[in-house]
């Protein structure tokens, strides 16, 4: 039997799941059904979306024990052990006589996993986003140039492996996202700067799971990415610190000014 093409949804959807988990995804007609999670974590997540979104707005209780009982059919254990996580977040505030209180945007934990995905995905996520993008630039373009002056001869075999893996996987955008990723980690694993790795995994994972961030991967876009790419390795393996940096700066900024206008249109 032939099998059907992929929509450009389920496309999307494939690159979605490559991008956050580094595997090769598995056909839709392929996939098995996953364990159901915590029914703890299920209420938090759900709260948390809500909280961000703002259905419950800042300065609001959130229903009484016994509603969110009723409306997720879990027990009060349940919802009390959510509760706390919402406290830990510093997105609740329980209060004597007032319930649990939305707090104040400032007391979130905004490089929270849940929060900062449901930021993204917000009315107002694009303003976000040019926030990540700016910390990005900041820091790989940084990251970039310290690579370039630390790179080992093992560390540019490593690059120009990668480089070839970019090159055959060019042509499909699923398996092109993953080696895209692949390479970033590559290049701050290099620059051995422990910290800015940390803090831009922490925020950009999030930030590629949400349709205004990811866009559309147009043939244009992708060989625009490519081009970045290459210079970027290229400086790296010639040891051109300020080429490394000003090329990862410029492939980050360019690549989103491309998918934001498509975000905007």
């Amino acid at each position: 039997m032939t099998r059907r093409s992929e929509t450009g949804w389920e496309t999307w959807f494939h690159i979605r799941l490559a991008l956050r988990f580094d595997v090769t995804v598995v056909p839709f007609s392929a996939r098995t059904t996953r364990k159901r999670p915590n029914l703890a974590i299920g209420v938090v997540e759900q709260l948390v979306a809500d909280i961000v979104k703002g259905l419950y707005p800042i300065g609001s209780a959130l229903p009484p024990e016994n509603v969110l009982c009723d409306q997720f059919e879990v027990s009060r254990t349940v919802v009390r052990e959510a509760t706390k996580t919402l406290i830990e977040k510093g997105l609740v505030d329980s209060q004597q006589g007032r319930g649990t209180i939305v707090c104040r945007s400032e007391h979130w934990n905004l490089l929270d996993s849940m929060v900062l995905a449901n930021l993204f995905q917000r009315d107002d996520g694009l303003a976000y986003l040019d926030n990540l993008i700016e910390i990005r630039v900041a820091l790989e373009a940084a990251m970039a140039a310290k690579a370039a002056s630390r790179a080992t001869a093992s560390d540019r075999q490593r690059l120009i492996r990668q480089r070839a893996r970019l090159d055959e996987t060019l042509t499909s955008p699923v398996d092109y996202v993953v080696e895209d990723k692949a390479l970033h980690n590559l290049i701050m694993d290099i620059s051995g700067d422990k910290l800015s790795a940390a803090i831009i995994r922490a925020i950009h994972d999030q930030a590629r799971n949400a349709v205004k961030y990811l866009g559309n991967i147009s043939p244009r876009l992708q060989e625009d990415t490519h081009a970045g790419h290459l210079r970027i390795i290229d400086a790296i393996l010639g040891g051109d610190a300020e080429g490394a940096a000003a090329a990862m700066r410029d492939h980050i900024e360019s690549a989103w000014k491309t998918r934001r206008q498509a975000s905007e249109a």
